[in-house]
């Protein structure tokens, strides 16, 4: 499973990507091309997206569930009580 940081930056590497994929999707339509093709990229793209955004939520959600002091701030590591 990849981490959330992996996650994260994938999501910032699909972003830039995206970015550029509609700037080259103007370029066609001022030349008068077609573009379909380049809409349906930028559409699969953008559900990659989607996709890594809901993982990296959900992932988030994961780390928040796991155990807590009583001030809200999560246990990390082995307790103390526990190490041999």
């Amino acid at each position: 499973m990849p981490t959330l940081e992996y996650v994260g930056s994938e999501i910032e590497r699909m972003r830039s990507q995206v970015s550029r994929q509609r700037k080259e999707l103007l370029q066609l339509q001022r030349a008068g091309l077609s573009t379909a093709s380049a809409e349906t990229l930028l559409q699969r793209m953008l559900a990659k997206v989607d996709d890594l955004c809901a993982e990296r939520d959900r992932q988030v959600q994961v780390a928040k569930e796991g155990p807590t002091y009583a001030s809200g701030k999560p246990i990390r590591g082995t307790p103390a009580n526990r190490r041999m």
